[in-house]
């Protein structure tokens, strides 16, 4: 099984400054390498069917708008499922130490998909963005592991940083997490891209209510 994970929005608190009002984190689960191999060609071919370059990374916020739709209904076939929390940082909902901390922030939101998306996990290998320091990828690590596996039965067997420019699948994660972010906002094409992609999820969270 393998897992990956990315996240829309910042963990800032101060939305008047230019924070955003949600912080979201995507996990995408394929249960079999071959169809996590087939989606990677995929997105590999619609580069050549879009005239792109060859090493051209699908950011959500970075793709107009025909980019992103042209990639969510390439990719919507495929056998993959995802899981998301959306935080939303409301300073009259959101309150605690940890908060004020990016760091703990992040690990609190991860903590919580992956805690919503246990059941469906069995030893996966989960692969995140190479972004951050390497401590911090540790330590995220061993959060996860304490947080989410149990005595005689591991849940997450390894955590893996990879580069998202040179991995089409933590772009694919990135281009959901967008989308799932997208559709919490006042745009007139808010729910758009979310509904390309809706029969691929699981549960999407949002905390506090």
């Amino acid at each position: 099984m393998l897992v990956f994970v990315d996240e829309s929005g910042d963990a800032g608190l101060k939305i008047e400054a230019g924070s955003s009002r949600y912080f979201v984190v995507v996990l995408l689960i394929f249960d079999d390498h071959e169809e996590a191999q087939a989606a990677d060609e995929r997105i590999e071919l619609l580069r050549r069917e879009m005239r792109l370059y060859p090493r051209f990374e699908f950011r959500f916020n970075k793709c107009r708008r025909s980019f992103s739709e042209q990639f969510l209904r390439a990719i919507a076939s495929y056998e993959f499922f995802y899981h998301g929390i959306v935080v939303n940082k409301d300073p009259s909902k959101l309150w605690g130490e940890g908060f004020k901390y990016k760091n703990s922030f992040y690990k609190y939101a991860a903590g919580l998909v992956f805690q919503n998306a246990k059941a469906f996990l069995s030893n996966a290998t989960v692969i995140i963005d190479g972004s951050g320091s390497r401590d911090f990828r540790r330590e995220l690590e061993q959060y996860l592991k304490k947080r989410i596996n149990d005595p005689g039965q591991r849940f997450i067997v390894k955590v893996k940083v990879q580069d998202s420019s040179r991995n089409n699948l933590l772009q694919l994660v990135d281009m959901i997490a967008g989308a799932v972010h997208r559709s919490f906002g006042e745009k007139g094409d808010a729910l758009q891209y979310r509904g390309l992609i809706s029969h691929r999820e699981v549960h999407v969270q949002l905390c506090p209510k």
